[in-house]
């Protein structure tokens, strides 16, 4: 399998091949300015929709930017139960590095919901949340989904304010039930 995830990725894109065990990868660059030092750089990252993700790599993702640990396993229903799963990678040679991933549920027809949105810290700043954003609405509007909704913690509304998203459109407000 290995074998041929790296065989369809370096491999020209006149080669038609088909190898189904390999996940097809999105190539995105953004371009950065390295603060003032006189230049730009890119940042070549891949995105992919494969759910196959090593839960250990995601978990590590997560830890780097101070989430609580949830179960693996629950992980694990989470992102086979998602509608979409969006994962971004960073390659360089042979090394492959996870640096984002983003999931979402949905009804099928209207509705989704934004779930787990997360950039390795040493990515932020960049650009690189709002192409991981950008790019799991598109997949989302690309199924026909109008209503795409979040939730948000308090340190990131603005994020997300940036990318159209409104605080509680015509007054509905959210409701949650926690077993007790």
């Amino acid at each position: 399998m290995t074998q041929g995830f790296w065989k369809n990725l370096f491999s020209s894109s006149e080669n038609n091949s088909t190898t189904t065990s390999s996940p097809k990868l999105e190539e995105y660059v953004v371009p950065t300015s390295n603060n003032g030092a006189g230049g730009n750089e890119e940042i070549r990252v891949y995105f992919s929709t494969s759910r196959e993700i090593d839960l250990y790599d995601l978990e590590e993702l997560c830890d780097a930017v101070g989430w609580s640990r949830r179960p693996l396993r629950k992980v694990k229903k989470a992102v086979q139960h998602s509608f979409c799963v969006v994962t971004m990678w960073e390659i360089q040679g042979a090394k492959k590095r996870l640096v984002g991933f983003s999931r979402a549920t949905s009804d099928h027809a209207f509705n989704a919901t934004i779930w787990d949105v997360v950039v390795h810290p040493d990515y932020q700043g960049k650009g690189l949340g709002k192409a991981l954003m950008q790019y799991l609405i598109k997949k989302l509007r690309k199924e026909d989904i109008s209503n795409i909704t979040l939730f948000a913690d308090p340190h990131v509304v603005d994020f997300y304010k940036n990318l159209g998203f409104v605080s509680d459109p015509e007054g509905i407000k959210g409701m949650f039930w926690y077993p007790r």
